[in-house]
């Protein structure tokens, strides 16, 4: 008797910049990400096909002092960028200050 192979496989889209991409399935806990021009170059997450929401970056707001913070392409640093779906659930990426180290010979 003759076996059907299936090829899974996942639809992304990003709503801000218009990128689609096709992928194996993933985990449901796991993210496609991209660099999203429409959001400053940051490194934005993609949606699955067919979900109704949008990308919003925040800028950090308060004083960054001798942290090292990623910025955008307009030299302002963003703390996060959340994806907000019209059913009401929102998904948070988050850019951490980046860790630093000195060396002192001594």
């Amino acid at each position: 008797m003759p076996a059907v192979l299936l090829d899974a496989y996942q639809d992304w889209f990003c709503p801000e910049c218009g990128l689609e991409t096709r992928t194996r399935p993933v985990s449901p806990d796991s993210a496609r990400m991209h660099t999203c021009p429409s959001l400053h170059d940051l490194s934005a997450p993609l949606v699955r096909a067919g979900s109704d929401c949008k990308l919003i970056a925040n800028v950090r707001e308060e004083y960054l002092g001798s942290e090292i913070q990623a910025t955008g392409d307009d030299g302002r640093p963003y703390m996060s960028i959340y994806t907000v779906y019209a059913d009401g659930r929102n998904d948070c990426v988050v850019n951490a200050p980046l860790a630093q180290a000195r060396l002192f010979a001594g």
